[in-house]
């Protein structure tokens, strides 16, 4: 659910608010939005009558609402006082989660008032507000101070909060927030019996695969095979209703394949293994290797790597990822992705990457940043329910 208009706008219902809990959480990047939203959903996921409000800066509403997700997503009222009181008003959140610089004052210091529990987090020293003049009083800390902790990954941030005068135990020094892996799952007895029919066999996964893109990784597939015989590719397409179109491009292009969602069983024949997106927690377990495909397009918005990441693939991908770039730079600066742009470079990296030792390379490479990503997603789900706990202990005490 989202609305992309202005307070000032006039004429534009705000969604409904729900009973209950609400999280207000503040986005100031693409990177930060993506990870915020992340958050709420694994939020959700563990309370589920909370509600998550997201707000971003202006220039980030063409970034979508995560598909699935049930999160409120929109843009924070101006400076205006009458602005202020209409959205704490109507939201009354019980939490506050500002990432990054950007920070509004009058916003900030109605939330104190209120007594709204507020966290500053990703903040880095350049974001930090700067004093405007010697000559004049200093405001940035009292208005640092409305929050009741400051979370930073950076250490220049750190000092100039410490000359600042902001207590040591509200600065908390952590990790990049980051947006998290949530690798779907698998049943153990059915990945055992892939493992045991495939036995030494070579395999590789597309992912999220789409009609037109289907061509280009059958005839990479192809190419593949002329040097490695028995090679496995695993077609898993984005939607069921796709399977008929997949069906067709298989026969056209003479390939032999089992159709895994028709309940047939991989044989030493098989070079294509048939299937849709519902079983990727099996298949990322079993090919070591990953094109993350919806990104063959260059105007495609891509996929979170980090599914694929966390179970232990390496990755391939096109040049269409969206609002997931900085994601995807982190693997490839780390040695866990490569970007492909056509058939052909797709057929050079598949070849190349068959070799198990360079894929188990790539893939140690992505674990790692899976669990730089994960940490202080993990600190805020704890940190946030101790503070939902604590509120709800003392609403029920009054």
């Amino acid at each position: 659910m989202s609305w992309h208009k202005s307070f000032t706008t006039g004429g534009v219902a705000l969604p409904q608010r729900a009973p209950g809990e609400l999280i207000w959480a503040h986005a100031t990047s693409d990177e930060r939005y993506l990870a915020l939203c992340d958050l709420g959903q694994r939020l959700k996921m563990m309370r589920p009558d909370l509600s998550v409000l997201i707000t971003r800066e202006p220039e980030l509403c063409t970034l979508s609402v995560p598909e699935g997700s049930h999160l409120i997503v929109g843009e924070l009222p101006t400076e205006q006082v009458a602005e202020i009181r209409s959205f704490l008003n109507h939201w009354q959140p019980d939490l506050c989660l500002w990432a990054g610089g950007e920070l509004r004052p009058g916003l900030i210091r109605n939330c104190c008032d209120r007594g709204i529990n507020a966290l500053l987090i990703d903040i880095e020293a350049h974001e930090l507000p700067a004093r405007r003049s010697r000559w004049l009083p200093d405001k940035s800390r009292k208005l640092l101070d409305n929050f009741s902790a400051i979370l930073t990954p950076s250490t220049a941030a750190l000092t100039k909060l410490r000359r600042a005068g902001i207590a040591a135990e509200k600065i908390i020094t952590t990790t990049r927030l980051r947006i998290s892996a949530t690798p779907p799952g698998y049943h153990e007895d059915e990945l055992s019996r892939v493992q045991d029919n495939l036995g030494s066999r070579q395999v590789w996964l597309s992912a999220h695969t789409r009609i037109d893109e289907i061509p280009t990784i059958l005839g990479a597939h192809r190419n593949a095979l002329r040097l490695l015989h028995r090679l496995m590719l695993v077609l898993s397409v984005e939607r069921f209703s796709d399977l008929d179109t997949a069906r067709d491009e298989l026969r056209e292009f003479g390939l032999r394949y089992t159709d895994w969602d028709a309940g047939e069983e991989v044989d030493d024949n098989t070079q294509v293994l048939l299937t849709c997106d519902e079983d990727l927690g099996l298949w990322y377990r079993v090919a070591p290797l990953s094109l993350l495909a919806g990104t063959l397009n260059a105007q495609a918005s891509g996929h979170n790597p980090l599914d694929a990441a966390a179970l232990g693939s390496a990755i391939l991908h096109g040049p269409g990822v969206g609002g997931h770039m900085p994601l995807y730079q982190r693997l490839a600066e780390a040695g866990a992705a490569h970007m492909i742009h056509n058939s052909d470079e797709l057929a050079v990296q598949v070849i190349q990457l068959s070799a198990p030792d360079k894929a188990a390379e790539m893939a140690l490479a992505g674990w790692q940043i899976v669990t730089e990503s994960a940490e202080l997603t993990d600190q805020l789900l704890d940190r946030v329910q101790d503070i939902l706990d604590l509120r709800e202990s003392q609403n029920a005490a009054s």
